[in-house]
């Protein structure tokens, strides 16, 4: 019996019979595990920090700072979201500030490097393009030139993720 594979919904019929026949045949994490076989070491709130502020001062040095960096047990896939850039603003005095927040699922710390390394330039993109578009994407492929084959793949490791549970 084949679940609906809503982490590639929107990807073509064909992409996601080969999928499908990967989670029948029992070999979606074994292909996986190939493709990625290293895991990231980026393990804590410190060294997530340390990993996003090399990316940042590489790809957007000009951009807003960011005040907040951590792995968030919080943020559930279910609801599209594998990280979030948020803007908290706050009164000082007469004037109003505002920090850049990132916030990567917990989930990404046990994935491989790849696919975390996809998650933090998607949510630094947001840095320079708030919406999802045309310029964001290239953003993206700017930092990363494959981005799109690995949020692909970062939705293959989601469905086997959740064939797992």
């Amino acid at each position: 019996m084949s679940l609906p594979l809503k982490y590639i919904s929107a990807y073509p019929i064909e992409l996601q019979q080969q999928v499908q026949k990967l989670i029948d045949e029992k070999k979606l994490g074994e292909f996986l595990q190939s493709k990625y076989p290293v895991q990231h070491s980026v393990a804590n709130d410190n060294d997530l920090r340390d990993y996003v502020m090399a990316l940042k001062n590489q790809y957007l040095k000009k951009s807003e700072p960011l005040s907040k960096i951590i792995y968030d047990n919080r943020i559930h896939v279910v609801n599209n979201a594998l990280g979030t850039h948020t803007y908290a603003s706050r009164v000082q005095g007469d004037k109003l500030k505002r920090k850049n927040e990132m916030r990567i699922s917990s989930i990404f710390i046990k994935a491989p490097a790849p696919l975390l390394q996809m998650i933090v330039v998607h949510e630094l993109a947001h840095l320079k393009e708030k919406e999802h578009n045309k310029d964001f994407y290239k953003l993206c492929e700017h930092m990363l030139p494959h981005y799109h084959q690995l949020e692909f793949d970062a939705r293959l490791f989601l469905t086997l993720l959740e064939l797992e549970v």
